[in-house]
């Protein structure tokens, strides 16, 4: 070939170049278009964007369940906290609401929101769950909103229960005392005096604002690691005693039946368990590689690992936790699968500090009332994959 017949090499590419340049630039020029267009200015609360619609799921007027499966990281939004309340929310003014300390104390005293206030503050983050928290009335088709949406997290910033008690003098005899809500049942539960004196709050404000009516304005107990109906809402009252009160709420309810016909009282603590957000039901996946991830947690203190079947249980691997892992908290755990297309079933356990391994239905089975209420219940969930990407769950044994 000739010089002549030969391709202007140069020349084309820089006929290639300008075409992409051209391009490029009607890109960013319509992208500044868009920039260009006055917006929204700015206003006194943000809202989501308009494409986002993630929310609670309302049941019964009495119980919402946090989005777990749609959420990132470890700390809730304050409006998709969880709830559960026994009379409705109540609706309270902060400068009227007090809370009263008396019985076996030195001295009765009364806190108001400003006077909580002026004491010393502590922010801690930690999990809130009910003991109720394992629902599978919809069977394959619920997600895990709907099995264990009955938890949140928050950073949570009030005065140690502590610095009151020693405020009001507490006697040397008194080893429990009421907690009392100010909702319309007066909801009340007994609390150790060790676990009052350990790491217990009284909370004014979540996230970084005041708590919302529905988490317990002006001001709630918070008790770490505790069964969620402990850490009384709305708080108005405090009686300091020698023995537990024995309300309803530890008699006739909260209250695990055993296979062997007793009942187990003051189940406080949350056991270790995890959950899978993804990919679990409603989501459809392709082969190929996908991360599963999903949340851990233990009112016993941090976890330590989360192992990962993905094989029904047949072998398990560890995943890999994000920190920061703390006491009593979410921690985030995560796994790169490669799915090969085949229908298998994904589980997840969680272990804590103490050891302790979150156990299957089964066991869990052996040692409770299968009539039993679901309190304390926290079972490995497995999510079915099918052959054709859907997913479902699926109570594992």
């Amino acid at each position: 070939m000739t010089d002549s017949k030969k391709p202007d090499l140069k020349r084309r590419n820089l006929m290639v170049g300008a075409a992409i340049g051209t391009g490029a630039l009607l890109s960013m020029n319509s992208v500044q278009a868009n920039e260009r267009r006055p917006g929204p200015g700015s206003s006194a609360v943000g809202t989501r964007a308009d494409t986002e619609s993630v929310e609670r799921l309302p049941f019964g007027g009495v119980v919402s369940f946090t989005p777990l499966h749609e959420l990132h990281g470890t700390i809730t939004p304050s409006d998709l906290h969880f709830e559960r309340h026994h009379g409705g929310i109540p609706r309270l003014d902060p400068t009227q609401h007090e809370l009263v300390i008396h019985g076996m104390v030195a001295q009765p005293l009364k806190f108001t929101l400003g006077d909580l206030k002026r004491f010393p503050s502590v922010t801690r983050t930690c999990f809130i769950e009910c003991s109720g928290n394992y629902v599978t009335r919809f069977g394959n088709q619920s997600t895990p909103q709907i099995t264990c949406g009955l938890t949140s997290q928050s950073e949570w910033t009030g005065v140690p229960l502590a610095t009151l008690l020693h405020q009001a003098g507490v006697k040397d005899k008194a080893t429990w005392l009421l907690a009392e809500g100010g909702d319309a049942p007066l909801l009340s539960r007994s609390i150790p005096m060790a676990k009052a004196l350990d790491d217990a709050l009284v909370v004014y404000a979540q996230n970084g604002e005041a708590i919302r009516p529905e988490q317990g304005y002006p001001f709630r107990l918070l008790l770490p690691g505790w069964e969620g109906n402990t850490s009384v809402k709305w708080l108005r009252r405090i009686a300091v005693s020698d023995a537990p009160f024995m309300t309803r709420e530890e008699t006739s309810k909260y209250t695990d039946k055993l296979a062997d016909g007793n009942y187990r009282q003051f189940s406080f603590t949350m056991d270790a368990r995890s959950i899978i957000t993804y990919p679990t039901y409603p989501a459809t996946i392709e082969p190929g590689m996908h991360e599963i991830r999903g949340l851990a947690w233990s009112g016993r203190g941090r976890i330590i690992a989360v192992e990962v079947s993905t094989n029904g249980g047949q072998s398990w691997q560890k995943a890999t936790l994000q920190g920061p892992v703390l006491d009593k908290a979410h921690t985030r755990f995560n796994l790169p699968w490669r799915w090969n297309g085949k229908a298998t079933e994904i589980q997840s356990r969680a272990i804590d500090e103490t050891g302790y391994v979150q156990p299957t239905l089964k066991q869990l089975q052996a040692v409770r009332a299968t009539t039993s209420t679901n309190y304390h219940f926290n079972p490995i969930v497995g999510w079915h994959i099918k052959a054709d990407g859907s997913i479902e769950m699926t109570e594992t044994g």
